[in-house]
């Protein structure tokens, strides 16, 4: 299987949507009500939603498998020396090959290249693909943050970071 990375751009805005829509769902599958899943979804991942992001820089880079967008990273500093990793996520398909790793790669490099001396994630309690992935790539466990979504759900959302 041969993957590229490239810069997201407008063309890829459609498939970008539909991986973190799933890809999100799935994070929070049998936490957080349908309901809130649906609206959210709908919300952060409409065609122009995600194009407006493509056009920001916060969406930065897509993993092509045979011209077809299999995964998608996007991040920034956010302050200085600190990169921060918005969103991770791969196609289902395409899962468990190496995309994810490459993906936070070349952001991890872009960043590190930028000044970034430590970077961060965000991720939901009990998100059994995220956890394990940053963890094993060096992130540590920094903070539980405890929320209540819009529909009155509760929430954890865990805080990691690693040093660069």
């Amino acid at each position: 299987m041969n993957i590229v990375i490239e810069r997201a751009a407008v063309e890829h805005v459609d498939a970008i949507a539909a991986i973190c829509s799933f890809g999100w769902k799935q994070t929070v599958e049998g936490k957080l009500s349908e309901e809130y899943q649906n609206k959210h979804a709908i919300e952060w991942y409409h065609h122009e939603r995600v194009k407006s992001d493509v056009e920001k820089g916060s969406y930065t880079h897509v993993a092509m498998v045979d011209s077809k967008v299999a995964g998608v990273i996007g991040g920034a500093i956010m302050e200085p020396g600190v990169s921060r990793v918005f969103v991770l996520y791969v196609d289902e398909k395409y899962r468990y090959q190496g995309i994810g790793r490459q993906l936070l790669n070349i952001l991890t490099e872009e960043h590190k290249e930028e000044g970034a001396k430590k970077q961060r994630v965000s991720v939901q309690d009990g998100n059994q693909r995220g956890i394990p992935f940053y963890e094993a790539r060096g992130f540590r466990l920094q903070e539980k943050k405890n929320g209540v979504t819009d529909t009155g759900e509760p929430f954890v959302n865990l805080q990691y970071s690693r040093r660069l």
